[in-house]
């Protein structure tokens, strides 16, 4: 299931993507290329803990470390007022503010978290697989409150 989250997050990105006329310097296309980059990341550590990448403890370790320092920007680029454009953020971002931003404070625990196990040597999928599925959890909860799929 979370696997099947993931990969429709994607595919969506890519979409997103290809669709082309965001303006890369609007605060759609900041936050657009920042979760772009998040999604990318999250993958590569869940795919290192599931065995579809060769697990690489210090990639491992960077990786959390990238994710947790992108888990901090997007929110910046969301304006006061929803703009016009290709956003797949529902209104409700700008209407539930205070819960929008509960989420985006857990999304960011989670990944500090994440950094926190890693400081933990050696690293152990048994210990770092609950924290890359707090963070996926993190994710989910955000886009099935806030996202338009």
């Amino acid at each position: 299931m979370k696997l099947k989250t993931l990969a429709l997050v994607g595919l969506a990105s890519l979409i997103l993507t290809a669709c082309g006329g965001v303006d890369p310097n609007s605060p759609l296309g900041k936050r657009q290329a920042l979760f772009k980059q998040m999604l990318k990341t999250s993958e590569d550590l869940g795919g290192m803990l599931r065995g579809r990448i060769a697990f690489d403890a210090p990639r491992f370790v960077t990786g959390a470390a990238e994710l947790d320092q992108l888990s901090r920007q997007p929110w910046q680029h969301f304006p006061q007022v929803k703009e016009d454009g290709g956003s797949r953020a529902k209104d409700e971002v700008w209407q539930r503010q205070a819960r929008f931003q509960e989420l985006a404070r857990a999304l960011e625990s989670s990944t500090a978290a994440l950094v926190a196990v890693t400081s933990v040597a050696p690293l152990n999928s048994a210990d770092l697989a609950p924290a890359v599925q707090r963070v996926e959890d993190s994710c989910k909860a955000c886009h099935e409150a806030f996202r338009a799929f």
